[in-house]
């Protein structure tokens, strides 16, 4: 255990090493749009509505788990620039959007919807970039029942391209081991026990089949809680489609809270990448903490997601008209 200790450690220091300081947008500001525009609306207040709409429409979180997501897969490639909200089209061919790390992609709806009304009372002004920034804020404060609450800044550009090819190199996929999760995070500028807060987003909505059937067939994997593991193999058959999904959280799916720590230290979670958080002292000394104060972890992890949205997107991008399409087409 204390040599996987130095192992994590070295990968993040080989990853820090040479990394630009945090790669975040310093022209960003905590409320742009009632300070820097002409817009007459309250541009937030508007999404938080359409967020709050969609969630409680949902009745399981999906939507609310999904626009989480969204923001994740959108800022780990490029930094926020709404470039996963793009469709396949002759300037962007094969998009974010394509790639396999982006399958089951949900809340574009409601991006969509927000950018509608903005468009009506505000138009050209509201990025589809930061109303994914605002959504994915207030659907972790609904399903917190308010125990995540941050502020937002704002001011990103829309960006002009979407590369399948940039989500697969950027995202680390569900199998992931920790040393791949280290080094993917520290790419981005965040450290160990950001990456732990962040992962407790997996206590909502629902995950592919496909994307934990290594750990229940042909058999329940020795690191799973064995009733668990049986329920799996019962929601997800070794025959289950593509698109058949479970819930992470069984227990308490639709809340974003801190039982997603429990869950995994019970060996109660669906995928390789979360339980990798416990193969190394240090993380899991930090999944302890998170599980045992959830008023700690829900802090961290609302100043993880800040950080998040503030990972830089393009200084010489648009606003686009509508989110799936660049105004070139």
């Amino acid at each position: 255990m204390a040599g996987r200790r130095v192992n994590v450690a070295m990968v993040l220091l080989i990853a820090l090493h040479g990394l630009l300081p945090s790669s975040t947008n310093a022209a960003l500001q905590d409320g742009f749009y009632s300070t820097s525009t002409n817009c007459t609306v309250d541009v937030e207040a508007v999404v938080r509505g359409v967020v709050e709409q969609h969630v409680s429409r949902s009745g399981d979180g999906g939507s609310g788990a999904g626009l989480i997501r969204l923001h994740f897969h959108d800022c780990f490639v490029k930094g926020c620039d709404g470039s996963v909200l793009i469709d396949p089209s002759p300037v962007n061919p094969d998009p974010e959007k394509a790639s396999p790390a982006n399958g089951g992609l949900r809340g574009i709806d409601v991006v969509e919807e927000a950018k509608r009304q903005l468009e009506a009372t505000c138009p050209g002004t509201v990025s589809c970039a930061d109303i994914l920034a605002f959504a994915a804020r207030d659907a972790a404060y609904v399903l917190s029942s308010g125990a995540i609450s941050y502020d937002v800044p704002s001011g990103r550009r829309d960006g002009l391209t979407s590369d399948a090819s940039d989500a697969s190199q950027s995202l680390p996929p569900p199998f992931a081991q920790l040393d791949d999760l280290v080094r993917a995070f520290a790419s981005k500028g965040f450290g160990i026990d950001e990456l732990v807060a962040l992962s407790g987003a997996h206590s909502i909505g629902r995950a592919h089949c496909s994307s934990s059937r290594d750990r229940i067939h042909p058999a329940v994997h020795e690191t799973m809680d064995p009733s668990y593991g049986a329920d799996m193999r019962s929601r997800c058959p070794e025959d289950a489609g593509a698109e058949e999904r479970v819930e992470q959280d069984q227990a308490t799916s639709g809340d974003l809270d801190g039982r997603y720590f429990e869950n995994v230290l019970a060996g109660r979670v669906p995928f390789n990448s979360d339980r990798a958080l416990i193969d190394d002292g240090e993380t899991r000394r930090m999944v302890e903490e998170n599980a045992g104060d959830q008023v700690e972890w829900a802090a961290k992890f609302a100043a993880a997601m800040r950080k998040m949205s503030e990972l830089t997107g393009t200084a010489e991008g648009e606003i686009r008209e509508f989110c799936h399409v660049t105004n070139r087409g």
